[in-house]
């Protein structure tokens, strides 16, 4: 009776134990801690709205933004910001070094911004692919973005306006005109853009009351990794150029080798990595097929209509893929480039010819110089004596032994019976003269 108590008793507080861990863990603040690394890119974005779904689904208290990044492309930042706007969650952006730039912006898009004894927070002109600065659509159209950031959470938008803007004036923070405004730790937090100097995530977590919270770090996966290289604004016009030039030389060699392989896996890791980061769908891969079965339909049908169209097909395809209008034709136009300029080197300069065509278009010719010629040449007849089956006025028919054979005669009119001497062998185009009078015949 006391062993089954015993049992009993010992059931009873291992159900207790059970029943009261998921109320202690449920008490326990989840934490998501994401890094903002490198370059503000279309890679970044896909990385960052993975993290963030996680943090959602895991329902978690605040997701800490750890920003070190010298900035990177508008476009980006301005996706990466309308993710962190349309959270519920709380965000707030840890400066660890620096947030120049775009990385700015996506600071002030954070709820709250603490940064390290060392961070820096500004600098966030609008720079043109050249590394000039944009024109002044553009940075008017920045600069009124970086003024509604922090105007969102409060904060007075004269620092964020000088930061894109090098026509204020504000000396005190060694910004006067012409030159932009960056802000150390100290000064963000005297005009109160940072909330807080810290000097790890610990003093972070203390400074934000979330203390003893469950800290759940985020890493980019490989394929992300890959996405970002791959989808920055400067290696797909290289991708690119490397598959046109790739097809192109592949166009004059025999078989298929080393150029048509890079050229292909080049555009394979085009459209993988702008699928990973989120920019292309599966109908851009359709369009590229479709593009390309109209390529290969040009070489049974007439008219070339087929190709251009196919090529039209394909262009349109990648441009579509990369998210960007403006930047995916650039780096169109840079490949086809790279493209025109490489057929015309090796047509050129190597001399050579397509050998894909060889096997749709007759390249074979009857030249003299191959043996090939049009007509008999009958040079062995010079000399022979024939006689003329009809009159030759100049032409006729003339026989030599039992061979009839078209004659003309060197210009004068030849009676029928008469005899002849072949004088002339010119192709099909054999020239007698009348044998006279007392002339020895052979």
């Amino acid at each position: 009776m006391k062993l089954s108590r015993y049992i009993f008793s010992c059931c009873l507080l291992i159900l207790s134990i059970f029943m009261i861990i998921p109320s202690i863990m449920a008490q326990t603040p989840v934490v998501y801690k994401i890094p903002v690394y490198k370059e503000v890119e279309k890679g970044l974005y896909a990385f960052l709205k993975r993290s963030i779904n996680e943090a959602e689904e895991a329902g978690a208290e605040a997701i800490i933004l750890d920003i070190n990044t010298p900035g990177g492309f508008v476009d980006s930042a301005e996706r990466i910001a309308s993710l962190l706007d349309s959270t519920s969650i709380r965000t707030i952006a840890y400066v660890n070094s620096e947030a120049l730039s775009a990385g700015a912006y996506l600071a002030l898009h954070a709820d709250e911004i603490y940064m390290s004894p060392s961070g820096t927070i500004g600098a966030a002109a609008v720079i043109d692919s050249s590394g000039n600065t944009a024109d002044e659509k553009a940075n008017s159209a920045w600069k009124a973005k970086m003024i509604n950031a922090a105007e969102l959470t409060g904060k007075d938008p004269i620092y964020a306006q000088a930061m894109a803007d090098d026509t204020v004036d504000l000396p005190k923070f060694r910004a006067p005109v012409g030159k932009l405004l960056t802000l150390s730790a100290s000064e963000a937090l005297q005009v109160k853009y940072s909330k807080g100097t810290v000097s790890s995530l610990k003093e972070l977590l203390e400074a934000t009351d979330l203390a003893g919270s469950k800290i759940v770090e985020t890493e980019e996966t490989f394929t992300e990794s890959l996405a970002r290289f791959i989808t920055n604004p400067i290696i797909v016009p290289i991708l690119l150029s490397i598959a046109s030039l790739g097809l192109i030389v592949e166009l004059y060699s025999p078989g298929f080798g080393v150029a048509g392989t890079m050229g292909l896996i080049s555009l394979v890791l085009f459209f993988f990595g702008h699928l990973v980061a989120g920019l292309a769908g599966y109908e851009t891969i359709i369009i590229f097929i479709i593009g390309v079965c109209f390529i290969i339909a040009e070489f049974f049908l007439p008219g070339g209509i087929s190709g251009i169209l196919g090529v039209a097909i394909i262009i349109f395809s990648i441009i579509l893929a990369g998210g960007n209008i403006v930047q995916m034709s650039i780096a169109v136009l840079i490949a086809l480039t790279v493209a025109i300029v490489g057929m015309v080197i090796i047509m050129k300069f190597f001399g050579k010819k397509q050998t894909i065509w060889n096997k749709i278009i007759l390249s074979d010719a009857t030249t003299t110089e191959q043996g090939y010629v049009s007509n008999e040449n009958r040079v062995d007849l010079v000399g022979r004596v024939a006689v003329t089956m009809t009159a030759l006025r100049p032409a006729g028919t003339i026989r030599v032994k039992d061979e009839r054979i078209d004659a003309i005669s060197d210009g004068s009119y030849v009676d029928k019976d008469k005899h002849v001497m072949i004088i002339k062998v010119e192709g099909s185009r054999i020239v007698v003269r009348e044998v006279l009078e007392g002339e020895e015949i052979k």
